[in-house]
């Protein structure tokens, strides 16, 4: 069933559009710098999650594994990430601790990518063992436990128990090994919930906010179920996730922003708030299937080119200089964020410190 279950969300991953919830950046808008005094060759994409440096901040975040039908798919992704530098999460490896026979899947990455950065990816109620057993079978240099709640509920053979998760998790953190990274799969994560993972020693949030690939519709065309418009819109925006889990970071722990991060202005905009990097799945996919290979690092390589772009037009010659650059929050997100108690002026008036 998991096998199948596995074939299905790649299916309709590439079946189906974003949202319909909006992720949310057309309500963040970044101040242009008519005089960035830098210049072009100064400026240096790299950053670091949980203490792993990364040359540039774009991690393909967990797509499939677990059917040997998909096996081919994640070692295109690996050669992908290997000629990109970029990091790799694997899906969820609970399907190889039910059935060591699909481990291949998942070992693949590795043997393509000897030496890349790859985290492992397990759900948030796994035993210890369980986890350690993940990280061992890529090798990987930290470990992603998802949340997926929303998710599970419209699976009709989806979890419906979610207690002792964060005890769970901060057991998992004591005993992996590795630097674990707390991500939602698609509903967002608020500042309370962000906290209590920073307690417990969670080193990186991945926000997982709507905007991108929507796993309740995914699972609605499964079951073939007819889910109300508000259901499939359920969650955080991922530009509102993204603030409310920085809000209570301060220098505890990374963010990762994903969910429908689709254009390299997403990207410097979500840098710009604080994000360390960012994380994209189905674009990643579906421009491998469309243009191939070759075809995919060249659009990799035009996509880090106007990152750099757009960091020049305000001014930042590297990631930690991104935080420095002013943005203004208008609409629907300036409203939520008032409401919660976090100021957008705070935002608009930033300045460099000299």
């Amino acid at each position: 069933m998991r096998q199948s279950r596995k074939l299905e969300h790649l299916k309709y991953s590439m079946l189906l559009d974003d949202g319909p919830a909006a992720a949310g950046f057309a309500d963040f808008t970044l101040v242009h710098n008519c005089l960035p005094e830098i210049a072009w060759q100064e400026i240096d994409v790299s950053t670091a999650i949980a203490g792993i440096s990364l040359p540039q901040p774009i991690i393909i975040n967990a797509i499939t594994g677990g059917a040997s039908d998909v096996t081919h798919i994640n070692s295109e992704l690996a050669e992908f990430a290997r000629l990109t530098t970029t990091p790799m999460a694997v899906g969820s490896q609970y399907a190889a601790i039910e059935d060591p026979a699909v481990a291949e899947s998942y070992k693949v990455v590795r043997k393509v990518n000897p030496n890349g950065v790859l985290f492992a990816n397990l759900g948030a109620h796994v035993a210890p063992d369980a986890a350690r057993y993940a990280v061992e079978m890529i090798g990987a240099q930290a470990i992603q436990i998802h949340l997926n709640a929303g998710q599970e509920i419209i699976m009709s053979e989806g979890d419906r128990n979610f207690s002792g998760y964060l005890s769970n998790i901060e057991t998992i953190v004591g005993k992996v090994g590795v630097p674990v990274i707390v991500k939602e799969v698609g509903c967002g994560i608020a500042r309370e919930q962000a906290a209590a993972l920073i307690s417990v020693g969670v080193k990186a949030i991945d926000v997982g906010g709507t905007g991108g690939t929507n796993f309740l519709a995914i699972e609605a065309a499964r079951g073939r179920l007819n889910l109300d418009a508000e259901m499939v819109g359920w969650g955080i925006p991922t530009a509102i996730a993204m603030t409310e889990v920085l809000s209570v970071a301060g220098n505890n722990v990374d963010v990762i922003v994903s969910g429908g991060i689709r254009t390299p202005l997403d990207v410097v905009k979500a840098l710009a708030i604080g994000g360390a990097s960012v994380g994209i799945a189905g674009p990643v996919l579906k421009i491998l299937q469309r243009k191939g290979l070759e075809g995919a690092v060249r659009w990799f390589n035009k996509f880090i080119t106007d990152i750099k772009r757009y960091m020049l037009l305000v001014g930042a010659r590297n990631i930690r200089e991104l935080i420095f650059t002013p943005i203004v929050i208008t609409g629907y997100s300036r409203e939520w964020l008032l409401a919660r108690g976090i100021t957008p002026t705070q935002f608009a008036e930033r300045k460099k410190n000299h």
